[in-house]
């Protein structure tokens, strides 16, 4: 399926008078707090967030799954749903790829598919939380960091095998994310599986090609309940630290205990430069995955407000942004669209924040002012903004209305059927 600019500029026809009266409304407020417009289009139009290849498809949980039909059953089909997203909100322009659920089988014709609908390959991702087929060696009882040499070489093998798919790909970096850990007291001696997983990381990211990066993510539990090999940001960042220059942490929302200060860890870790990547979702009680901004999105403001400031006043890398989501109710392709365009507010939220104003009550320990400056910004609706930039880059001004006019899912169906599942899931 394709969605053409001349369908897409139908429908925005139809929101046009309306757009421009609150655009103008909100130009004009912003405008009067010296807040640069061009700037604030510049950026918006510049960011863009990698949807991963496994996303496309239903996810499901270990009670069951229900497929909504017409899911990609391919790299090829993948791509195309993302080139779906981005022709309707021109902020979904990277793509990343996770092996060996998606090894693409001509990589010209992968790049090329990519090109021609306007998208690049971001980080490439491992797979050691699950056997693969005809191997003999398991990952039962650990990948990076298990105690069997053979094992361990084998998955280190296998992301050295994913960075080489992803430099034919154009990718710049590895993400690698362990289920290594234990669910039992005595299962494992912690001092050895750290040293184990260090020494294979050092592995890995020496075979690293000089312009990439190595990103070390980290979470508390799950699969394992007991211990995780790499349990938190400090243990990332321990890690990454020891490795060198090319090595980051990448933090994921889902990937934290209850009430963790998210924001304060992404902080810490600007100001070390060290921050390689976040990955985006929502949650109530652990690695939830919903849709980004359905249940914290005050949370998520809080936290851009920190990337903001540290792109801004660090020299940390542009982190590498992701939506890591699984769509167990909703239609996957309305799922990631609601997700960007959460993210996305939380963005521009942080972009308008009075950060003089905020320095200033801070060194006057005005606590009640810094909280109405960061509320302030909040409360304010910039959907209007990002609507206009849409326009003007000739994408939806309502991607998800555009999505059900066009009967996007219904033609999927039709093309593909109802029972495809979309691999890797």
């Amino acid at each position: 399926m394709k969605i053409t600019s001349d369908q897409i500029n139908d429908l925005n026809n139809k929101h046009a008078s309306r757009l421009n009266e609150e655009y103008d409304q909100l130009a004009n407020r912003l405008v009067s707090r010296n807040i640069d417009l061009n700037d604030l289009d510049d950026k918006l139009s510049t960011f863009q967030i990698a949807i991963p290849s496994w996303a496309l498809g239903t996810g499901g949980t270990r009670f069951g799954r229900f497929s909504g039909g017409g899911e990609p059953g391919s790299l090829e089909e993948k791509i195309n749903d993302i080139g779906l997203l981005h022709k309707l909100n021109n902020s979904s322009g990277f793509i990343s790829l996770h092996i060996p659920w998606d090894i693409p089988e001509n990589y010209d014709h992968i790049n090329q598919l990519a090109a021609d609908l306007h998208l690049k390959f971001d980080s490439v991702n491992s797979n050691t939380f699950q056997d693969q087929p005809d191997s003999i060696h398991s990952y039962k009882f650990g990948s990076l960091d298990h105690h069997d040499n053979d094992t361990r070489q084998l998955a280190v093998d296998h992301n050295k095998e994913v960075i080489d798919h992803g430099e034919r790909l154009g990718a710049k970096s590895l993400t690698v994310w362990l289920a290594d850990g234990a669910s039992f007291p005595g299962q494992k001696n912690f001092r050895k599986a750290f040293q184990n997983l260090s020494l294979s990381l050092q592995e890995i990211y020496n075979h690293l090609p000089e312009d990439w990066k190595l990103l070390i993510e980290y979470k508390p539990y799950e699969p394992n309940f007991y211990s995780m090999t790499i349990p938190d940001w400090g243990t990332s960042h321990l890690l990454a630290q020891q490795l060198g220059k090319k090595a980051y942490s990448l933090v994921d929302l889902g990937h934290h205990l209850p009430n963790t200060n998210i924001e304060q860890i992404v902080a810490i870790l600007m100001h070390q430069n060290k921050l390689g990547g976040f990955h985006f979702n929502d949650s109530k009680y652990g690695d939830d995955d919903l849709t980004v901004g359905s249940l914290k999105p005050y949370q998520l403001f809080l936290i851009f407000n920190e990337l903001v400031e540290g792109i801004t006043n660090t020299d940390n890398i542009t982190p590498a942004w992701m939506i890591d989501a699984s769509h167990n109710l909703k239609d996957p392709l309305e799922d990631l669209i609601q997700s960007v365009e959460a993210i996305l507010i939380a963005y521009c939220r942080a972009l308008i924040i009075d950060q003089n104003a905020l320095a200033y009550a801070q060194q006057n320990n005005d606590v009640a002012g810094c909280q109405e400056i960061l509320q302030d910004a909040f409360m304010t609706d910039v959907r209007p903004l990002i609507a206009k930039n849409r326009l003007n880059n000739h994408a939806s001004v309502n991607p998800l209305e555009a999505y059900r006019n066009l009967n996007v899912r219904e033609t999927l169906i039709k093309e593909r059927g109802s029972k495809q599942i979309s691999s890797g899931l």
